[in-house]
This record gives C-alpha cells, sequence and structure tokens, in this order.
C-alpha cells in the first residue's frame, strides 16, 4: 500500500438513527484546530453549485458539530484528502446531495456563502477546493465535508446536523490556534494566515473610493508581491448589516475593486495579479448587535488564492 494511501486511510462507523454519531478515524498527524458545537441550530446545506448569484440550499434543524483540522503532508490535494471519506459515505448508505471543486461550486462566491471557521484554524485557497454535502438514505441529519490545500498541509472542515459527531485523531489533539490579530508586520500576517484586514484605509463615509494619499498598509502588500513574484490574492470588501444585502454587497464590491485600482496605479502591481470581489454582511467576524463588531465587520481585507511557480 503506498504512502499516500496509507496517509489517507479514514474509518467510518454507522448506527442506526436516532442514537447514531457519525464516527471518523482521521489520518496519522491529523490535529484539532478548532470547534463549535451548537445543541439546537438551523444549517443551511449546499446541495447545488453557486450560480447567479443565488446558493441553492436545504434548511436542516438539530444539533450542529463544526470541527477543523489541519494534516501536516505537503502536496495532499483536497480531492485526496476528501475521496476516502466520500466512499465511506456512500458505503453508509449515505446520498451525496453536491460533490464539487472550486471551479465546478462556484468559485469565489461559493466559498464565501459557505459558513467557515475563520483562518488559521481553517484555511481554504479558494483556488484550490473542493466540497461534499450529503444526508443518510433513511433518517434526518446531514454532513458536509469542506477539504482544501496550501503551504505544505491539507484542511478539512467537517460540519455534522443531527447526532453529534464523534471524530478520533491518532495524534494528541492540538490547542486551537488563537484566531489572526492585527500584532505583527501586514506581510507576516498575510503570510501566516492566508489573510490579512486592512484597517489603515479611509472611505468617505458613504462613498466607496479610496481617499488619496499614500497608504502603508498597500505599499507592504505591493512590495511583498514584488518578493514573491508568482502570488496572486484577492481583495475583499465586507459591511455590516445596515441596509440590503444587494446594497451592502454592491458597496463592498467597489470599494475592493478601489482599492485594487489603488495597487495598481499608486504602486505598480500587475492587474492580472489581484481580484476583486465584495461579500456585503455574509462573513462577519463580529457581532452586529454592538457598535464596536458593526465597526469591525466594516473591513477590506486581502487574501492569498495562490502562489505560481516561477
Amino acid at each position: 500500500m503506498g504512502r499516500a494511501r496509507l496517509f489517507l486511510t479514514a474509518l467510518l462507523c454507522w448506527v442506526a438513527w436516532p442514537l447514531a454519531a457519525l464516527d471518523l478515524t482521521l489520518p496519522a498527524g491529523a490535529s484539532e484546530t478548532a470547534v463549535r458545537d451548537r445543541t439546537l441550530a438551523h444549517e443551511a446545506v449546499p446541495e447545488g453549485p453557486f450560480v447567479d448569484g443565488t446558493l441553492p440550499t436545504r434548511m436542516f434543524e438539530g444539533p450542529v458539530s463544526t470541527r477543523a483540522f489541519r494534516i501536516p503532508s505537503s502536496g495532499l490535494t483536497p480531492l485526496q484528502i476528501l475521496a476516502p471519506l466520500r466512499a465511506q459515505l456512500e458505503a453508509a448508505e449515505y446520498v451525496v446531495l453536491l460533490d464539487c471543486d472550486q471551479d465546478m461550486c462556484g468559485g469565489f462566491d461559493f466559498r464565501f456563502a459557505l459558513d467557515v471557521l475563520p483562518a488559521p484554524n481553517m484555511y481554504v485557497n479558494i483556488r484550490d477546493y473542493h466540497f461534499l454535502s450529503a444526508v443518510p438514505a433513511e433518517g434526518p441529519g446531514a454532513v458536509t465535508l469542506l477539504a482544501s490545500a496550501a503551504g505544505g498541509a491539507g484542511y478539512l472542515q467537517i460540519v455534522q446536523i443531527g447526532a453529534p459527531a464523534n471524530i478520533a485523531a491518532p495524534a494528541p489533539v492540538a490547542p486551537p490556534v488563537p484566531a489572526a490579530t492585527d500584532n505583527g508586520t501586514l506581510k507576516s500576517r498575510l503570510l501566516e494566515n492566508g489573510s490579512a484586514v486592512l484597517r489603515s484605509l479611509e472611505f468617505e463615509v458613504g462613498k466607496t473610493t479610496l481617499n488619496g494619499g499614500d497608504v502603508p498598509e498597500l505599499a507592504q502588500v505591493a512590495a511583498l508581491m514584488r518578493e514573491r513574484a508568482g502570488l496572486r490574492v484577492a481583495v475583499v470588501g465586507h459591511t455590516d448589516t445596515a441596509g440590503g444585502l444587494e446594497a451592502n454587497i454592491a458597496v463592498s464590491r467597489a470599494r475592493a475593486q478601489s482599492v485594487r485600482q489603488a495597487l495598481i496605479d499608486r504602486y505598480g502591481v500587475a492587474p492580472d495579479r489581484i481580484e476583486a470581489n465584495g461579500m456585503g454582511y455574509l462573513a462577519p467576524i463580529a457581532s452586529n448587535l454592538t457598535a464596536e463588531g458593526r465597526e469591525a465587520n466594516r473591513r477590506v481585507e486581502v487574501i492569498i488564492v495562490a502562489e505560481d511557480a516561477q
């Protein structure tokens, strides 16, 4: 048996509902980085790709267990991480709702429509991920798997709606990785976490044009991209929940495009190395019930999407 197969071997066991819990034994070296358990919640499970601004979902209700794992192995692809789990789900009489890679799912829009544990606990390379959702042939519940690979490691998020998931990793479980903060240089945060919030940007209230003048954080992004010629990034705008979704997406996208244009015009970054998009209020990092939370959610961030070989 090859090394990759040995590394990726997974075992799932199914016991009749409602006492059932989906048991997953993960590869050697896999470490749990984050856990979020809700005793009763609604969860929208994708059952189709993101097309024409819409993500088809099926709503489920019950206990929801979300866990993220890091697999320290270079060369793994998202499909290599996910395929053994998919095979075992099918053997356990699960019916697959959606099985797609980043292109088939809907790329950037699909990724940011998902509820994903924050980086660095769960890192998603928007140019290299694989998603699967499935339901048991009999009984309620659902499970989703999201796999990605970047920086010499694989990442896996497992969401189970229904009975709490029992997930065993052979290696000792690592403590949760602290959420990314604005400590340290922008370069170090961007390389370590795969994303960084640009807090020094200034927009006039209600407007989408970036104020003129030098922006040190953009200068740092440009310097990093000159240093690493294969790096490609996405600039993503976010808002709080004031106003409607479509208006907020339009504002956040326009602000991201303004930042992208500043990187091109003021700092000489090649246009084909920068994407821009807006998520409106769909990806908050804090509660929108407080002024402080709304302020944190109104942000523009830069995300590493790939680093091409030179």
